[in-house]
C-alpha cells in the first residue's frame, strides 16, 4: 500500500479501556490488515504521554503485523486515526488526547472521542443517518447519544462527583459495603456476608475487610465479586436484588435523559447496551432495563452489543473516509 503525504487510504483504529488496548489498521476496503494488543489506557493515573505509550505499544505490533515499515516523518500509517478511548470523559480531554496522538505521527488526521461512542457506532446501522444512545456499563457507567447533524449527549462520568452510580466498580463497593453491615449488624441480613468472602476462600466479612485493607485481597481483584452479587441475586436475596434492580435503574435513566436531550424519546431509536455487566446478559438486570425502558422511552429499540469496541472505532473511522458500501459489512464479518 503506497504511503503519500496524507497518508494511506486505511484506518488506524483504538479502543483503549483501562485494563487493556486494542488496535486494528483497517484498508479502506475494510479489510483488517493488522491488529495489536497493549495494556490499560489510564493518563489520569500514569499522564498522558506514559499513556500514549501505552497505546504505541498496541499500534506498533498491529503495524508489525500489516507487514509495514517503520514510519517516517511525513509518512504516516493511515489516512484517519480514529482513538474512542476511556478517561477522555470531558471535550478538554478529548482535545488533548487528540494532540498528544496526532503528534505521534500515525495519522494524517486524529479524532478521539470516548469508549462509549465505539460501542454506540457498532450497535448501529451502517446504512442511513447515525442515530441513537449508548449506555455502557463494565468497570464504570456511561452514556452518550448522537445525532446525524453532529450534536452529541453525554455526561461528565467521573464518578460520583458528576452523579453516577455502578458500573463493575461500584457494584462490588455496594455489596462489601452491604455484606459488612449484615455481619456486624448495622444492616439487615444478606447472603452477600457468606458468599463475598467466600469467593477468596475467607471465612467472614471480617476477614475480607482485613484482606482488602492490608493487601492480602488486592483491590484490583473486587471485580470478580459482580459476578457473585448477580448470582446470590439470582437466587432471591432481597439485598443483593435491589443492588442489581438500582443499576437497571440507572441504566434507564442515562439512557432516557440521552433521548430527551436529543429529541428523539418520540422517535423509533436504537438503544444499544455494551459493557462486561450489561453484556453478559443478566435476565434480571436486562430485563428490567428492557421494562423501564418500555415505560420511559417507549419508542426506543434495545440491543446488546457483544462484538469488541474496537470494531465501532473502525466503523467510524471508515465513516470519516467516507468509505464505500461493503467496507463496513467485512469489518463486521471480520469481528464476528
Amino acid at each position: 500500500m503506497g504511503v503519500s503525504r496524507r497518508g494511506p487510504a486505511a484506518v488506524l483504529a483504538v479502543d483503549a479501556g483501562n485494563s487493556k488496548t486494542d488496535v486494528a489498521l483497517i484498508a479502506a476496503d475494510g479489510t483488517v490488515l493488522g491488529t495489536g494488543r497493549s495494556g490499560g489506557f489510564q493518563p489520569p493515573r500514569v499522564g498522558v504521554e506514559p499513556a500514549v505509550d501505552v497505546l504505541a505499544r498496541a499500534v506498533a505490533e498491529a503495524v508489525e503485523a500489516a507487514g509495514l515499515p517503520r514510519p517516517r516523518p511525513g509518512a504516516p500509517y493511515a489516512a484517519q486515526v480514529s482513538a474512542c478511548l476511556a478517561n477522555a470523559d470531558l471535550p478538554v480531554e478529548e482535545r488533548r488526547l487528540a494532540d498528544a496522538i496526532g503528534a505521534r505521527g500515525w495519522g494524517a488526521a486524529t479524532e478521539v472521542r470516548n469508549d462509549t461512542f465505539a460501542i454506540l457506532r457498532a450497535g448501529l446501522a451502517d446504512s442511513g443517518p447515525a442515530r441513537g444512545v449508548a449506555v455502557v456499563c463494565g468497570a464504570g457507567i456511561n452514556c452518550v447519544g448522537m445525532l446525524p447533524d453532529g450534536r452529541t449527549a453525554r455526561f461528565p462520568a467521573v464518578g460520583r462527583i458528576s452523579g453516577d452510580w455502578g458500573g463493575g466498580a461500584g457494584l462490588a463497593e455496594e455489596a462489601v459495603w452491604w455484606a459488612a453491615r449484615a455481619e456486624d449488624g448495622r444492616g439487615g441480613p444478606t447472603e452477600l456476608a457468606r458468599a463475598l468472602p467466600g469467593h477468596f476462600g475467607l471465612g467472614s466479612m471480617y476477614e475480607l475487610i482485613e484482606a482488602l485493607h492490608l493487601g492480602g485481597a488486592p483491590q484490583r481483584r473486587t471485580h470478580e465479586l459482580v459476578p457473585v452479587l448477580f448470582a446470590v441475586a439470582a437466587e432471591g436475596d432481597p439485598v443483593a436484588a435491589a443492588i442489581v434492580d438500582r443499576q437497571a435503574d440507572e441504566v434507564v435513566a442515562m439512557a432516557s435523559v440521552a433521548l430527551g436531550r436529543l429529541d428523539l424519546l418520540g422517535e423509533a431509536t436504537p438503544v444499544v447496551l455494551g459493557g462486561s455487566v450489561l453484556a453478559a446478559g443478566h435476565p434480571r438486570l436486562n430485563g428490567r432495563v428492557e421494562a423501564g425502558l418500555a415505560e420511559r422511552a417507549p419508542l426506543a429499540r434495545m440491543s446488546v452489543i457483544v462484538a469488541p469496541p474496537v470494531l465501532g472505532a473502525g466503523l467510524l473511522g471508515l465513516d470519516a473516509l467516507d468509505a464505500p458500501a461493503g467496507a463496513r459489512e467485512k469489518l463486521r464479518a471480520h469481528f464476528g
